[in-house]
């Protein structure tokens, strides 16, 4: 074979990879980038150029975890106002200089890559640096009859939050609520739950109406990781609990604690359980077993009967012990705080107290927990 054959055909290979380089550059540019953009901060505006998309959902990406991630967790709120006629490039710069978010640059291209700088209203505004950027530049556009208003309640599980969706001014079927739910968001930067369950904060969340499932899912998502604290992490730690766990058993404390100032107390008495490995025996986990409950129209059975202890269920926290597999709701702060700052206490058992006002008396032992008990 002449060298003159090789030289060629060394030619051909070296083009061909060239062309397969920049036909993957290409790709990249034009469809990865802009879809990427889209898969994690929504559609670009409708109004963007295609150049526009494409610069500025690659400016987005640029930014990585800035757009996420909040200045300072632990921040408090403080006023912000927006002038009549006030750019948003001027925004952006006060934003960062009073120390709202880290990088005015990454606020400017979300606001132009969703169309929020069109949106933004002027007037007084309530911002905190646990805020992420995403969620200052959606906060700073007031409420419309155009956007959608759905209210999570503390306690709910999520099947109830479905069924509130359509009467939210939301467009997302309860049963793609729930199919999706199986799936956390990436950005619930928490040690692997299994399903959102227990992590949809209970809140009011003003939205656009076209706000898709993952949107909402992400919004939840990002608004529980605002308020996952550092002293809430290191609460849980220090209660040999992993995030995941401390949210489980927040989940039961925020189903048994009718009064918020109880919400420790009870706490405690189920983390001494688990001190010593004795069944948590949970009315609320048996409830969340036993599901819908179609003659009363609720998913949450009461009063139990002696045969629902009964019923086989990884949830049934009367069989098995440590515990359940999930959370069986979605806690308040209020619960989430009675399990990182648990009241310290001796109590093992607790049940409602007799005048019906919804509090508890503690007992030590069974045998005062039975002596506790209505005539």
């Amino acid at each position: 074979m002449s060298s003159r054959f090789l030289r060629r055909n060394q030619y051909y290979f070296a083009l061909a990879a060239l062309l397969l380089v920049v036909f993957l550059c290409v790709f990249a540019f034009f469809y990865y980038v802009p879809a990427r953009a889209s898969l994690l901060y929504g559609p670009p505006a409708k109004h963007l150029s295609i150049s526009d998309r494409i610069e500025y959902a690659t400016r987005l990406l640029s930014h990585g975890d800035e757009l996420t991630t909040p200045l300072d967790v632990n921040g408090g709120e403080r006023p912000f106002r927006v002038e009549p006629g006030e750019s948003v490039s001027s925004i952006s710069d006060r934003l960062e200089s009073e120390f709202f978010i880290s990088n005015a640059d990454a606020f400017l291209d979300y606001a132009i890559y969703t169309g929020i700088d069109l949106s933004i209203q002027s007037g007084d505004f309530t911002l905190s640096p646990a805020q992420s950027v995403i969620d200052i530049a959606q906060a700073l556009q007031k409420f419309s009859p155009t956007d959608a208003v759905l209210t999570i309640l503390p306690g709910w599980r999520m099947e109830e939050i479905a069924a509130s969706l359509p009467t939210s001014g939301l467009t997302i079927a309860p049963e793609d609520f729930l199919s999706a739910s199986a799936f956390p968001p990436q950005i619930l930067a928490l040690d692997s739950p299994s399903t959102m369950e227990g992590f949809f904060f209970p809140d009011t969340y003003t939205l656009p109406r076209e706000t898709d499932v993952t949107q909402l899912l992400d919004a939840i998502a990002r608004n529980f990781n605002a308020n996952l604290t550092t002293d809430l992490q290191n609460g849980f730690a220090a209660q040999n609990l992993s995030v995941t766990e401390a949210v489980t058993l927040a989940s039961i404390v925020q189903r048994e604690a009718v009064h918020n100032e109880e919400a420790a107390l009870i706490a405690s008495v189920y983390l001494n359980r688990l001190a010593i490995g004795m069944k948590l025996d949970a009315d609320p986990t048996i409830q969340y077993a036993l599901g819908y409950q179609a003659e009363n129209n609720s998913w949450w059975k009461s009063p139990l009967s002696f045969a629902d202890l009964e019923v086989v269920s990884p949830y049934n926290t009367y069989q098995n012990p440590g515990l359940p597999p999930t959370p069986i709701s979605n806690p308040g702060i209020e619960a989430l705080a009675a399990v990182a700052f648990p009241q310290e206490s001796p109590y093992y058992f607790f049940r409602a107290a007799c005048d019906g006002s919804g509090y508890h008396v503690f007992a030590e032992t069974f045998e005062e927990q039975l002596a506790n008990g209505c005539q």
